[in-house]
């Protein structure tokens, strides 16, 4: 992608650090930044500018439902990055391969994950690469657990645990906005998808949980959340025994998250008031919560934990990758801006070189691991790989 053009459809908190990593490493030229919020793209113009010497950065205010709009930017581009909600991809899907253009999403609803799918055809005819769930998790963390399947002689397991956490609890959930609250909401309100015992299972989030013990922030709870796995378990069917994903935060954040719950408070339904109109309880939820979470002023940290287990050697193994950061004071990017944009920007390069075959494929078929840790190793994400190693079953 060296001096070429690369995409970047929302110019939020992630979009903006996707468009920072695509210049600073993925050898971009120009980054174009579309919007449809003028203020928001001066914001992220205002962000990338003094740590992008070098690279061309432009803005167009664009709606992203207007697809011949999206399809003019997207024309001799590299790639693109979709980083908008959801609802608004299919029109940037059917843009980019108007345009001839690959494009990469951050992931992170299942459903629109398969109405990408659907689109392989199509895509390959126009040969341009379509994939989605490139961000952390499911993107990062999904492409690790495929890497460990690799290395293992037969591979029977994975787990997954993740989260954004603030660099210390804070209350009143031990908790720090690091993403859209809706997106949060939904991951705490729908189902999991799991692999187990072979056979594809339904949990619903904040069902089950657990404490381990992780790099750098000790004791911490696990969870039951929605999305996190995407398509990787219908993938692996037939294949492994078990694929499972959990959130991590600090101890008691699910206690008082389920209460929550159970008072009904997540419920996207219509309730009658006194005063003769309706509300949705989630929408009266995200107003008290949001200005309550949203503590920019206290540093965020991620961490991931990716374990496979099978057998390697006639032994019963495992592999671990453990990744782990914090907010960056140089480049001001959050840790969950980092490990959601530096990955997909990855796939992104990928994508623009060639190394990723035309046509809409899940992320964890689409993307040769080896080659993704080779392009990942540039970005300043700790990651460490133990095994294979042996494990007491």
């Amino acid at each position: 992608m060296a001096g070429a053009r690369a995409v970047v459809l929302g110019a939020g908190r992630q979009g903006t650090a996707a468009a920072y990593d695509l210049g600073r490493y993925g050898g971009a030229g120009e980054v174009l930044l579309l919007d449809a919020d003028e203020g928001r793209l001066e914001e992220a113009a205002a962000r990338l500018e003094p740590v992008l010497a070098g690279v061309l950065v432009r803005t167009a205010g664009v709606n992203a439902a207007d697809p011949a709009a999206l399809t003019e930017e997207m024309r001799g581009a590299a790639v693109a990055v979709y980083a908008l909600p959801y609802p608004l991809g299919p029109v940037a899907d059917e843009a980019a391969i108007e345009a001839g253009c690959s494009l990469v999403d951050l992931g992170g609803n299942a459903d629109y994950s398969r109405q990408i799918l659907e689109l392989h055809l199509r895509a390959v005819r126009a040969g341009v690469s379509l994939v989605p769930d490139t961000g952390l998790a499911p993107g990062l963390a999904n492409t690790l657990a495929v890497d460990g399947i690799g290395r293992l002689d037969e591979a029977r397991s994975v787990k997954i645990w993740c989260g954004g956490l603030p660099s210390e609890p804070i209350p009143p959930l031990g908790y720090r906005q690091v993403f859209h609250i809706e997106g949060l909401l939904n991951e705490y309100s729908g189902e999991a998808v799991y692999l187990r015992d072979g056979k594809l299972v339904r949990v619903p989030a904040l069902a089950e949980i657990e404490r381990l013990e992780l790099p750098h922030v000790g004791v911490v709870e696990a969870f039951t959340t929605s999305g996190g796995t995407s398509t990787a378990p219908e993938t692996f069917l037939g294949r492994l025994e078990h694929y499972e994903y959990r959130t991590v935060r600090y101890s008691g954040h699910r206690d008082r998250f389920l209460t929550l719950t159970d008072l009904g408070l997540l419920s996207d339904e219509e309730i009658p008031t006194e005063d003769g109109c309706s509300c949705r309880p989630r929408d009266l939820l995200v107003r008290l919560l949001a200005p309550l979470i949203d503590r920019p002023e206290v540093p965020d940290l991620v961490v991931l934990r990716v374990q496979v287990r099978g057998s390697h050697a006639g032994t019963a193994s495992q592999m671990i990758y453990d990744v782990f950061d914090r907010e960056d004071d140089v480049s001001g990017f959050t840790a969950m801006e980092r490990c959601t944009a530096h990955p997909a920007a990855t796939v992104a390069e990928m994508a623009a070189a060639g190394e990723i075959e035309p046509g809409a494929r899940p992320l964890e078929i689409a993307v040769p691991p080896q080659r993704f840790l080779d392009r990942f190793a540039r970005r300043p994400i700790e990651l460490t790989v133990r095994g294979p190693e042996p494990f007491d079953e």
